[in-house]
């Protein structure tokens, strides 16, 4: 706070001398001492060395605080390398805030930001082996102050904020939309890709045109589901066939549709539970388990009965267009059924 003498005090003076021995006046931890000895003035003089001094703090004090505040700086993050920290980061798709998209970070799986360009896993079908693990190329990106530039190959240009959220997750926040992405890092020799398929195991399913039976137990009671020999998953309901083996997934006719749900389960991230309820006949119940990225394994506890199935007619999603639009990811929330696994593998 800056200190001023009062004209009132002054033209109280009755000397004709005016003695001021170092006063100090402090300001934002400066300390200005003035020394004015023998001073002869009258009143008006007096006026207007008062006059004169409240200016000259004035000005000091405004000085002070231009030149003496400091400017504090959150710290920013070296973009550069916090995007190349990790062989590949994971979409957590669940973990998005703000009603809007970023058409490319809604579609991927994983994004790898290599030496200016970036790739892309859109698929489950062929993750961590495409493109040795971390996908197609779909793009460039250039690393900016605290944030990062994308140019994408068919969505086009993005400037995205980044900020550092702990060791292995950072958010990129597009300010256009208000919406945040998340993404896990992680390095390739030591991820375990089966917890993205079980992630995701509603897309999965869909990534197929149809999954044809290849294997059926020879222990296990006879039951109908062992006539069955296509399945095909769409959004919110699916299909089955008797039609045999070897038949063009084009020429399937498809007997039985249905509704079917996927359940997690309480305290085992590596086992879903499926159930088809058919339109015309009961429920089937499975276990459900992920064999690698073309093939998965039914168990049917009521029969003790195995099936596997291989997928057939493969759905690519590289890049946007009019296929992969319908693909976009979406926040999934499975039920969870509080069972344990009936069959160990």
């Amino acid at each position: 706070m800056c200190f001023y003498s009062s004209e009132a005090k002054l033209t109280k003076l009755k000397a004709e001398t005016l003695s001021i021995d170092y006063q100090k006046v402090k300001n934002n931890g400066t300390v200005i001492v003035f020394n004015i000895l023998n001073l002869n003035a009258h009143i008006m003089k007096t006026k207007l060395l008062a006059t004169l001094f409240i200016s000259f703090l004035m000005t000091s004090c405004y000085t002070e605080v231009i030149v003496e505040d400091d400017y504090i700086e959150e710290p920013v993050h070296n973009t550069h390398e916090v995007l190349q920290s990790y062989d590949f980061w994971y979409v957590d798709i669940n973990a998005t805030k703000g009603s809007g998209e970023v058409p490319f970070l809604q579609r991927a799986f994983t994004l790898s930001f290599i030496n200016g360009a970036l790739y892309a896993n859109n698929n489950m079908v062929g993750i961590g082996k495409t493109g040795n693990g971390v996908g197609v190329d779909v793009g460039y990106y250039d690393a900016l102050r605290g944030a990062v530039e994308v140019d994408h190959d068919i969505d086009g240009r993005y400037i995205l904020d980044l900020f550092v959220i702990d060791r292995n997750t950072i958010e990129l926040y597009d300010s256009l939309s208000d919406t945040s992405y998340y993404l896990n890092g992680y390095q390739l020799n030591s991820f375990d890709f089966d917890y993205i398929f079980y992630d995701n195991i509603n897309y999965f399913l869909q990534e197929y045109d149809a999954w044809e039976k290849v294997y059926t137990s020879e222990t296990g009671a006879l039951n109908d589901f062992d006539n069955e020999n296509f399945l095909q998953f769409q959004s919110g309901y699916f299909r089955s066939s008797i039609d045999a083996p070897g038949t063009q997934v084009s020429r399937v006719r498809w007997d039985f549709e249905g509704d079917y749900q996927v359940y997690d389960i309480t305290n085992d991230e590596m086992l879903k539970t499926l159930t088809l309820a058919y339109r015309s006949s009961s429920n089937d119940y499975f276990e459900l388990y992920v064999i690698n990225d073309s093939t998965i394994e039914l168990y049917h506890p009521s029969s003790q009965t195995v099936y596997k199935f291989r997928g057939r007619g493969y759905r690519q999603y590289l890049k946007s267009g009019s296929g992969a639009i319908d693909k976009m990811r979406e926040k999934t929330s499975n039920p969870t059924m509080k069972v344990e696994r009936s069959r160990e593998r």
